[in-house]
């Protein structure tokens, strides 16, 4: 994460001991670790949620396509019915000789 290499952690250590001193430094680096671990706790949950997220919709989008096309399927079969259902049914003929007026 922080790119610290060893002569910077001896000087962070040695600043430290001089600005706290023997009596506070341990004390300091326990709350200093408790804080790290927190904040990389928290930073995982919050990659886990997201990779959780981005797996959701890839599965929707997945779904999506099978579903559109079994759509367009339907809609084809519905249109054929629909073209068997005018072809076999005889049009319904007006015939206007036949009206009867006073």
């Amino acid at each position: 994460m922080f790119d610290v290499g060893f002569s910077e952690m001896l000087v962070i250590a040695v600043v430290a001991l001089l600005v706290l001193g023997p009596e506070r430094l341990p004390k300091a680096a326990r709350l200093a670790g408790l804080w790290v671990r927190k904040a990389r706790a928290q930073w995982y949950s919050v990659k886990a949620e997201l990779d959780a997220e981005l797996a959701n919709e890839q599965f929707r989008r997945e779904l999506q396509a099978p579903l559109d096309e079994v759509k367009e399927s339907l809609d084809g079969v519905t249109t054929s019915v629909d073209e068997l259902m005018r072809a076999k049914t005889p049009p319904v003929a007006t015939d206007k000789s036949e009206d009867t007026s006073p």
